[in-house]
C-alpha cells in the first residue's frame, strides 16, 4: 500500500528526530524535500472552499470532509502529531490575523507555506541577557519579506535562520510547522513573545523584549482530517 505524503514525512522526521545523534544537514534537508511535495489537500484542507463553517462536507476522499481554507475567522491550530522528540500541525490564518514575535528555543523548525500569501518577519540573536525577569538583547534581522504560495520551505535552526519570527496574513493562508524538539514547559522551552523595537542607526537590527502572552492572541484548535497517520508506536513487528 502507498504511503500518504504526510506519512512520509511523519516517517522520515521520526527516523531523523529520534536518533541519538544531531541530525546532518543532508538529513534535514531531506526531510525539507519531503514537506516541499505537501499540498493542503494531503492534510485535510481544501483552500478554496468558502463556506460558513470551517468544515465542508464535500470530499471524495473521507467521509469527514475537507477544512475550509477559507473558512477560519480566528487563527486556528491543526495538530497532526506529537511526541517527545517532534510535533506537526497546521497553523490557518484568516486574511489580517498577525500571530506575533515568538521564539522557538533549542528547536529546529521546517515550516511550508500551504497556500496564501503572509508577510514574515525573523530575528536572530546577536547578544541577550537572561539575568532579569524578563529576556532582552539585540537581534539582527534575517527575513523581511511577503511570502506567497508557492514557496520553498523554510528552516530555522536554534541559532540562526531566523529563530525568532511574525507571521502576518495577507491573504487566507496555512502553515505546516514540524518542530524538534516540542515546545515544553516542563523541558524549559516555553514560548516566549517579543517587542521589537528598531534601531534607526543601526539598519535591520532591534532591540528585542520579552513580553505577556498578547491579550488579542485567539487561537483556536480544528481536528486533523488529512489522512491517517501510523506511528511508530502502532506498528506490529
Amino acid at each position: 500500500m502507498e504511503r500518504s505524503k504526510i506519512q512520509m514525512l511523519y516517517d522520515a522526521s521520526h527516523a531523523l528526530f529520534s536518533q541519538s545523534e544531531l541530525p546532518t544537514f543532508q538529513q534535514i534537508h531531506y526531510v525539507k524535500n519531503l514537506l516541499d511535495k505537501i499540498e493542503a489537500i494531503d492534510v485535510g484542507i481544501d483552500q478554496f472552499g468558502l463556506c460558513d463553517s470551517p468544515v465542508s462536507d464535500a470530499s471524495s476522499d473521507s467521509s469527514k470532509g475537507l477544512l475550509c481554507g477559507q473558512g477560519f475567522s480566528e487563527i486556528t491550530y491543526i495538530h497532526i502529531h506529537e511526541c517527545d522528540n517532534f510535533s506537526m500541525g497546521v497553523f490557518c490564518l484568516p486574511a489580517g490575523k498577525v500571530f506575533p514575535l515568538h521564539d522557538h528555543p533549542e528547536m529546529t523548525v521546517l515550516s511550508k507555506l500551504l497556500y496564501g500569501s503572509a508577510y514574515v518577519k525573523a530575528y536572530d540573536w546577536i547578544a541577550l541577557d537572561c539575568s532579569g525577569t524578563q529576556t532582552v538583547g539585540l537581534g539582527g534581522k534575517v527575513v523581511d519579506e511577503v511570502m506567497k504560495a508557492p514557496h520553498e520551505p523554510s528552516i530555522l535552526f536554534p541559532r540562526s535562520g531566523g529563530n525568532i519570527h511574525s507571521f502576518t496574513a495577507l491573504t487566507p493562508c496555512a502553515i505546516l510547522d514540524v518542530l524538534s524538539p516540542p515546545y515544553s514547559e516542563d523541558f524549559g522551552r516555553p514560548s516566549t513573545y517579543f517587542s521589537d523595537f528598531p534601531i534607526p542607526s543601526l539598519n535591520g537590527y532591534a532591540i528585542l523584549e520579552e513580553r505577556p502572552v498578547p491579550s488579542d492572541l485567539v487561537v483556536q484548535g480544528a481536528s486533523y482530517l488529512g489522512p491517517p497517520i501510523v506511528t511508530m508506536t502502532e506498528y506490529k513487528f
